[in-house]
C-alpha cells in the first residue's frame, strides 16, 4: 500500500521540529525580547481550527509559567465586525498554517493598530498575516500535502512553548523544549493498536484532557473527525462530569489524556468513574481502575508531554483511518486552505 501523505509528515516531525528550533532562534529571540520590552499584562490569541488548538495550548503555558492572563479573540470582531479593540501593553499571537485567511490577516493587524505587539505564527515568513504582524516565527515545517495538519500543529505548540520558555527565561521549560525532537521520535515508536481495536468500529468517542492536554485532547477530537470520520468529542476530564458523562454507557469509548503534572491524579480519577459507568476507557501513562493503559514517553517535562502525546496520536490515527476506509489526506468537503472571512 502506498504511504499517505500524512504518513511521511508524521515521521518529519522531529526533524520539523529540530529544524525549527536551529533555524528560527533569531526570530525567535527577537519576540521574546519584544514581549519583555512590553511585559504585557493581557495575551490575546487569534486562530482557527488545529491553530486555535496550539493557541489553547499556548494560552494554558502562558497563564501557568508567566501567570498572564490570555484569551482567544474571535476574528469577526475585526472582519465582519469592524470593531477596534484597545490593546495597549497587549500582545497579540495569531497562529496560523497558511498565514492567508483574510479574517486572521484583519484582526492581526487591526491588533496592531490597538497598540498591540503582534506576532504572528505561521509557516510561510512572506504569507500576508506575517506581513500584517511586528514579528513572525517562522515554522520552517515544509510543504504539508496532507489536509490534515499534523507537523505544521506540532511546530506550532513548539513555537509557543519555545517564546513561553524565551520571554520568561524558563531554563527547564527551554531544556524541555529543545529536547522535544528526540522525545517525538520516541513517540512515534508506540502502539496504541488497543485503541486503535475499539475505534475501528465505533460511531462516536469523547477525548478527556486537563491544562495544555485538553488542547491536545481538542485536537485529537478534530483529527478523528477529519480522517475517521468518526463523531468525537474533547472535554475537559472535569467538565465531562458535569452533564457530557449522562451519555457515557455500556462500551461508550473514552481517550483520557494525562500526563505527569498537577491534573494527573484527577484525569485518572475521571476515567476510572467513566469506566465503572461501563465505558471502554484508554487513559495515557498510568493505569486505573477498569482502563487500559496506553503507552507514552517517560520522563517529560509536564508542559511538554501533551504534545508529545499528539505526535503519538497522529500516527494512531492516521492508521486508524486508512482502517475504517478513509483516505486520511483527503477528508471529505474540505481544502488545505481554508479562507474564511
Amino acid at each position: 500500500m502506498t504511504q499517505s501523505h500524512m504518513a511521511r509528515e508524521v515521521a518529519e516531525i522531529p526533524e520539523a521540529a529540530a529544524r525549527f528550533l536551529t533555524q528560527s532562534r533569531p526570530a525567535l529571540q527577537a519576540a521574546a525580547a519584544a514581549m519583555r520590552k512590553v511585559d504585557p499584562a493581557l495575551i490575546i490569541t487569534v486562530a482557527r481550527g488545529s491553530s486555535d488548538h496550539a493557541a489553547t495550548y499556548l494560552k494554558y503555558a502562558a497563564e501557568l509559567v508567566a501567570g498572564i492572563p490570555v484569551a482567544s479573540v474571535g476574528p469577526s470582531v475585526a472582519s465582519v465586525y469592524g470593531r477596534p479593540l484597545r490593546l495597549t501593553n497587549a500582545a497579540c499571537i495569531g497562529i496560523s498554517q497558511s498565514g492567508r485567511s483574510p479574517d486572521i490577516v484583519e484582526m492581526m493587524r487591526a491588533a496592531g493598530t490597538g497598540g498591540a505587539l503582534s506576532i504572528a505564527i505561521t509557516n510561510f515568513a512572506d504569507s500576508p498575516m506575517a506581513t500584517a504582524s511586528a514579528h513572525c516565527l517562522p515554522l520552517l515545517a515544509g510543504v504539508e500535502q496532507s489536509v490534515a495538519a499534523t507537523k505544521t500543529f506540532v511546530t506550532s505548540v513548539l513555537a509557543g512553548l519555545a517564546l513561553v520558555a524565551e520571554w520568561q527565561d524558563d531554563a527547564p521549560l527551554r531544556a524541555a523544549v529543545n529536547a522535544l525532537p528526540e522525545a517525538f521520535a520516541q513517540a512515534l515508536t508506540l502502539d496504541w493498536s488497543p485503541l486503535a481495536a475499539r475505534l475501528s468500529r465505533a460511531s462516536s468517542a469523547y477525548v478527556l484532557g486537563r491544562g495544555p492536554a485538553f488542547a491536545i485532547a481538542a485536537e485529537s477530537a478534530l483529527k478523528l473527525k477529519e480522517t475517521c470520520g468518526l463523531h468525537a468529542e474533547a472535554y475537559s476530564a472535569a467538565e465531562v462530569l458535569h452533564g457530557p458523562s449522562a451519555i457515557v454507557q455500556a462500551h461508550f469509548p473514552v481517550l483520557a489524556l494525562a500526563v505527569d503534572d498537577a491534573a494527573q491524579a484527577g484525569v485518572a480519577q475521571t476515567a476510572e468513574r467513566l469506566a465503572a459507568q461501563g465505558a471502554d476507557v484508554f487513559l495515557t501513562g498510568l493505569a486505573a481502575k477498569g482502563a487500559t493503559t496506553l503507552p507514552t514517553v517517560a520522563g517529560v517535562h509536564g508542559l511538554t508531554a501533551p504534545l508529545v502525546l499528539a505526535v503519538t496520536f497522529y500516527a494512531f490515527v492516521e492508521s486508524l483511518a486508512r482502517r475504517r476506509g478513509f483516505d486520511p489526506d483527503t477528508p471529505p468537503h474540505l481544502r488545505k486552505v481554508t479562507e474564511t472571512i
